[in-house]
């Protein structure tokens, strides 16, 4: 019906109206968040944290059936990211990044999706968050 397609359309902006384009200043060392709001609460969500300018292995972090999945995760992340809210309630979806390095300076995409979707399905969606991350010492 036309109602329905157009709930869908609006549901679907509202999905990506959510973003935020934003840049974090840390210096090396830092434990920094990432932050980022889903536009709505967990109900099984898979979480996709991506560096895209790593090229193919650019997976940042990826939560899903609330545990991290390590295969596939760049190793210089390994042990380092974890997300500020496991339970993502109040749609938090923000990552925690310890100890950043000027490797780590770049951007950062979050996408979220529906965990019941086929593994590499989502990769066509818009991220909702966009973050640049600059990490340089005291004084740069």
């Amino acid at each position: 019906s036309n109602c329905q397609c157009s709930l869908l359309v609006y549901l679907f902006l509202f999905i990506f109206v959510s973003c935020s384009n934003q840049t974090i200043r840390a210096e090396p060392g830092q434990t920094i968040i990432l932050p980022c709001e889903a536009a709505r609460n967990k109900n099984e969500l898979t979480v996709d944290w991506s560096k895209p300018d790593l090229g193919e292995n650019d997976h940042v972090a990826l939560y899903r059936n609330d545990q991290f999945d390590d295969e596939g995760q760049n190793p210089s992340y390994k042990d380092r990211v974890d997300l500020q809210d496991r339970e993502i309630k109040n749609r938090d979806v923000s990552l925690v990044l310890k100890n950043v390095t000027t490797d780590d300076t770049g951007k950062y995409e979050c996408r979220v999706h529906p965990s019941n979707r086929r593994k590499r399905s989502y990769l066509d969606n818009e991220p909702i968050c966009i973050i640049t991350l600059q990490v340089s010492a005291a004084g740069e």
